[in-house]
C-alpha cells in the first residue's frame, strides 16, 4: 500500500496527454504516479513487430502536432537525452485518384501552390491565400483558441485583444467562418474537383465529414499545417516516444505502473469542499496528496470513477456522443510499391479518393451503419521517412479508414455478409481488407506480389486495445460544435467545466476534452500548467 507522501499527483491512463502531463509535473518537482490498465504504456501509441523485421505503428504514427507543441518545446532536451529521435523528409502529403491521377507535395507552401496550380489552375493561388490567412491574420485567434484554457484569464485577454483589432463584426465573421462546412467553403473558394478532393480527406482526421459544421476550418487548418510543418515520425517506431517520456518521468522520481486498472477515486468532504485523496487500482489504495488527473471518457469518469456526482452530470456524460469507427490495415512488403505516379513513393501520407463527393458519400454510408463501397484511404508510408522500420529493400504501408460504422447494418456494395448481431467479426474485417487491397491495386499495380504479410484491425479490435476508443472512434468523441472548444466534453454543469470536475482537485484530460484529439498533448500540458505553473 502506498503511503500518503508517496505521490502528490496520480494520473489515470498513459496516453500522450498523461505522459506529457506527468513528465512536465515531474520535471517541475512533483512526485507523480501513472496508473495504466493495460500491460503496456502509451494509449494509442503502440509499435509492434507484426512480421519479422517489420516494425508497425498499430494506431497513431505521425507527430506534426507534438513537434510544434509547447509541451515538446519544454521537454525536448530531456527527451532527446532519453533517446527520442524524430525523422522527417522533404515531402508531406498528396492525393491519388483511382484513375491514376496523383500529386505530391513537399514541405513548402509556395511550392505546393505552384504544383497545385499546374494541375488545377487558380486553385494553387487560392490555397496559398488560404494558408497565408491561417498563419498570419487568423493565427493568434485560431491557435489561441486551441492552445489556451477556455475558461482562463488568457482566453479573456485573447478575445479582448482580437476584439480591439477586428471589432465585433470581425469576431462574428471569424465565428461564421469557423462553423462553415468544408463543402460550402470549397465550392465557393476552389475551382476544381481535384483541389476539393485533395483537401477534403483531411476533414476526416478529426472525425468530421465535409458536410459537417466546423469542417472547413478543421480541413483547411490540418492540411495547411501538414504542408507547412511536415509529417515527422519517431525513428524506430512511435513506442520510442513512450519510452523517452517514461525515462524522463522516472529520472525525476516518478513512477509508472501497468496492469493497474483504476476502479474508483477516493474522496472526502461534500459539495464544493469535496476533494480526492487517492484511488483504488487493482485492489490497492494509492494516495494522492494534491490531485488526481484522469485521461478517460466522460462516461468512465462520471459513471464509474466519480460515481457519486450529481445525477444531472452523469446524464450529461452519458449523452456525450462518439463518432464513426476507424479501421487500420498494415502491409509488410518485400519491395516498395509501384505507384502509378512514381513521386508518391516519397510521400509520408497519401489520400486515395475519387472526389470530395465520394468522401461525403462514404461518410453518409458509415453514419447509416453501412460498410462504404469506396472508402477514403489514408495511405501512410513510414519507411519513406524512416527506413529502419523494415528490412533492407522492404516497405510498410499504414492504411487508415475513418469512415467505418461502429455497428453494422449492411454493406453499401452488397458484397459482404453482415452478422445478425451487427458486430464486427473476423470475416467482415478481412472481407473489408480485401476490398481495400483491391482498391490499392488500382494505384499500385502488382501490390499482391509484394506482400509479405497483412494485419487488419476493425473498430472493435481498436476498442479492445484502448477502451477510450468507444466503438472504434479514434478521436474519443465527435468534434461537432456542441462537443468542441468550450463545450468539450460538454457545456459546464454542476462544477464540471473544461478540465475541472465537481471535485476540486480532480482534473479531466485526454481526447474527450479541450482542445480535442491529436498527438499535441494539449490538455495534458494545460493541466500540468494549472497544477505546477512554470
Amino acid at each position: 500500500m502506498a503511503t500518503p507522501a508517496s505521490s502528490q499527483i496520480i494520473i489515470v491512463g498513459s496516453g500522450i496527454n498523461s505522459l506529457v502531463c506527468a513528465a512536465l509535473l515531474a520535471t517541475r518537482g512533483k512526485r507523480v504516479l501513472v496508473l495504466e490498465r493495460n500491460d503496456t504504456l502509451g494509449g494509442c501509441i503502440r509499435t509492434e513487430e507484426l512480421f519479422p523485421g517489420y516494425r508497425h505503428d498499430i494506431l497513431s504514427s505521425w507527430y506534426p502536432l507534438f513537434v510544434g507543441s509547447p509541451g515538446y518545446a519544454e521537454l525536448k532536451p530531456a527527451l532527446h537525452e532519453a533517446g527520442l529521435e524524430f525523422a522527417q523528409c522533404e515531402y508531406t502529403t498528396g492525393l491519388v485518384q483511382p484513375d491514376g491521377r496523383g500529386l505530391a507535395f513537399k514541405q513548402d507552401i509556395a511550392d505546393a501552390a505552384r504544383r497545385l496550380d499546374a494541375i488545377a489552375p487558380g486553385d494553387g493561388a487560392a490555397f496559398g491565400a488560404m494558408a497565408q490567412r491561417l498563419f498570419t491574420q487568423d493565427a493568434a485567434l485560431t491557435f489561441g483558441l486551441l492552445g489556451q484554457n477556455p475558461y482562463g484569464r488568457g482566453m479573456v485577454k485573447l478575445l479582448f485583444s482580437e476584439w480591439r483589432k477586428r471589432g465585433l463584426d470581425g469576431l462574428m465573421g471569424f465565428a461564421a467562418d469557423s462553423v462553415e462546412s468544408f463543402r460550402r467553403w470549397s465550392e465557393r473558394s476552389l475551382r476544381s474537383d481535384f483541389a476539393r478532393a485533395l483537401i477534403a480527406p483531411w476533414v476526416l482526421h478529426t472525425g468530421l465529414g465535409p458536410d459537417d459544421a466546423c469542417s472547413a476550418l478543421i480541413g483547411k487548418l490540418t492540411f495547411a499545417a501538414v504542408v507547412a510543418g511536415g509529417m515527422p515520425v519517431v525513428k524506430g517506431g512511435s513506442s520510442g516516444i513512450v519510452a523517452a517520456l517514461q525515462t524522463v518521468i522516472e529520472r525525476h522520481g516518478g513512477r509508472l505502473l501497468t496492469g493497474h486498472p483504476v476502479e474508483r477515486i477516493l474522496t472526502t468532504g461534500s459539495g464544493r469542499g469535496q476533494r480526492a485523496t487517492g484511488v483504488i487500482a487493482a485492489g490497492q489504495t494509492f494516495e494522492a496528496s494534491e490531485a488526481v488527473v484522469c485521461n478517460v471518457t466522460p462516461q468512465q469518469l462520471y459513471g464509474r470513477l466519480l460515481a457519486d456526482t450529481p445525477e444531472t452530470l452523469r446524464e450529461r456524460a452519458q449523452g456525450y456522443r462518439f463518432g464513426r469507427g476507424d479501421m487500420q490495415i498494415h502491409f509488410a512488403l518485400n519491395a516498395p510499391p509501384a505507384w502509378c505516379e512514381p513521386e508518391l513513393l516519397k510521400v509520408p501520407l497519401v489520400h486515395l479518393t475519387e472526389s470530395m463527393e465520394q468522401v461525403c458519400e462514404s461518410v453518409t454510408q458509415a453514419n447509416n451503419g453501412l460498410l462504404p463501397a469506396r472508402p477514403t484511404l489514408a495511405i501512410g508510408q513510414p519507411t519513406a521517412v524512416d527506413a529502419s522500420r523494415a528490412p533492407a529493400g522492404g516497405w510498410i504501408l499504414w492504411i487508415q479508414m475513418q469512415e467505418q460504422p461502429a455497428r453494422l447494418k449492411g454493406d453499401a456494395a452488397g458484397e459482404i455478409t453482415i452478422p445478425a448481431d451487427g458486430r464486427w467479426n473476423d470475416a467482415v474485417r478481412e472481407a473489408m481488407a480485401d476490398r481495400v487491397q483491391a482498391r490499392l491495386e488500382c494505384v499500385m499495380p502488382g501490390l499482391a506480389q509484394r506482400i509479405v504479410g497483412r494485419r487488419a484491425y476493425s473498430p472493435a479490435d481498436l476498442e479492445s486495445l484502448n477502451c477510450n476508443l468507444v466503438g472504434g472512434d479514434p478521436y474519443s468523441g465527435i468534434c461537432s460544435p456542441d462537443q468542441f472548444f468550450w463545450l468539450r466534453p460538454f457545456a459546464g454543469r454542476d462544477g464540471a467545466r473544461g478540465h475541472r470536475t465537481p471535485v476540486r482537485n480532480v482534473f479531466h484530460i485526454g481526447a474527450s476534452t479541450h482542445p480535442g484529439p491529436g498527438l499535441g498533448a494539449g490538455s495534458g500540458t494545460l493541466v500540468a500548467q494549472t497544477l505546477a505553473p512554470r
